[in-house]
């Protein structure tokens, strides 16, 4: 197809960032011809502003130079003349315009999570249900090289059965869930739905099974959250000398997060119990064969305390990967032999960004079978739902699967 014209609800930094950057590598004459945001005044600033460096509207690509903005979802795709559709609003909006897109036959790609409880994981599994809309889901981590090439050892034998799997994401940009729009639990849910969701998917698709049970736990208030007054920010604050979240300090100890006046990581509008934001939390696993696994996050490390990946295990072997050191480790367990595979490194979310916009513009090209449909979605989200049911009962909970009634 000649000139995918791209309608986006919702144009904030993650989509734009996917629409100038990857899309464009694999469409360079796709454009957004039609947007629905409330911040008109906002997203034009933002246009106008990256587009001498990026050339979007003269180069035959990205934003065009006539793009219309509309009022919502159904006017945009009755009166745009689109190809496809693209949601990329703040977490709690992504099931309710979901809902309007599955109306339309357009090809859909859905930010993650895509729903933020129960009642919406509900609804949008009815509104797909025989639905002519078909999905890409923003999960990256799935379709990246180094879990693809994980996925083919587990399928070729390298482990024999998979009976474990044990998965760790240390954080180390954590800050911004506690001084960004991410510590506010009315968009968030929490960093099971926030975070875990990409990681569950990618457990899911490693282990070729569904999550059915989840014990978790989560640990709040021990580092980030605090009393300091509502509306604390660090140009207002006599602590900056000492604080380790400061600016100045920041810089001084290359230590990560933002390095200009930002939102206080201790202050009461950071949410209190349940509604605060956890600095680690864990789960215990059952997959439908009975296999089992066991994930952390944990978001208060830093620099090169990061690491995200999984340790998959059978009798035969085990293959373990790091997204951060970008390699993949296979070690047999019956013969003398181990073999460390070393992956490019650099892309957006180690490589999958690329792939997320392939397969999208692949369904719109030609219909293309999506890696990461709305499936995949609904299953994370329900797996996230059960750890953070668990969390908060302290018990074990059963996952609900697509499809049940």
């Amino acid at each position: 197809m000649s000139g995918i014209r791209l309608g986006v609800v919702g144009y904030g930094g993650r989509i734009s960032g996917l629409i100038q950057g990857v899309f464009r590598e694999v469409a360079a004459d796709l454009q957004v011809t039609g947007i629905v945001d409330p911040d008109e005044a906002g997203v034009r600033s933002r246009i106008d502003s990256a587009a001498p460096g990026r050339g979007w509207a003269n180069a035959g690509g990205g934003i065009a130079d006539d793009v219309t903005f509309y009022r919502d979802i159904d006017q945009m795709v009755k009166q745009g003349q689109l190809d496809a559709l693209a949601i990329g609003t703040r977490c709690n909006l992504h099931t309710p315009l979901a809902i309007r897109a599955a109306q339309y036959d357009l090809p859909l790609f859905l930010e993650k999570p895509v729903a933020v409880d129960m009642r919406q994981a509900k609804a949008l599994e009815a509104a797909f249900d025989g639905s002519q809309c078909r999905a890409v889901v923003s999960f990256p981590l799935r379709v990246s090289p180094l879990c693809e090439l994980a996925r083919q050892y587990i399928d070729e034998g390298a482990v024999g059965d998979p009976v474990h799997v044990a998965a760790t994401n240390y954080v180390p940009y954590g800050t911004t869930y506690w001084e960004a729009a991410y510590r506010d639990y009315d968009v968030t849910y929490g960093l099971f739905l926030q975070k875990a969701t990409h990681d569950f998917d990618y457990l899911m698709y490693l282990m070729g099974q569904p999550i059915v049970r989840v014990a978790a736990i989560a640990t709040r208030g021990h580092v980030y959250g605090g009393d300091k007054p509502s509306g604390h920010r660090c140009s207002i604050c006599d602590e900056v000398a000492d604080c380790l979240e400061s600016p100045q300090n920041r810089r001084r100890n290359s230590s990560g997060g933002t390095t200009s006046d930002h939102l206080c990581l201790f202050s009461v509008d950071c949410g209190e119990g349940h509604r605060l934001n956890e600095d680690a939390s864990s789960a215990v696993l059952e997959f439908a064969d009975g296999s089992q696994g066991v994930y952390t996050q944990v978001f208060y490390a830093r620099r090169d305390a990061g690491t995200r990946g999984a340790n998959v295990s059978g009798y035969l072997g085990s293959v373990a990967f790091d997204w951060y050191t970008d390699e993949l480790k296979r070690v047999r367990h019956h013969a003398p032999f181990s073999a460390v595979e070393k992956a490019s490194g650099g892309a957006s979310h180690f490589g999958g960004d690329l792939e997320l916009a392939r397969d999208f513009i692949a369904l719109v090209d030609h219909g293309a079978d999506s890696r990461t449909p709305i499936e995949t979605g609904l299953q994370s989200v329900y797996a996230c739902l059960a750890a953070k049911e668990s969390a908060e009962k302290s018990r074990f909970v059963n996952v609900r699967l697509v499809g049940q009634n």
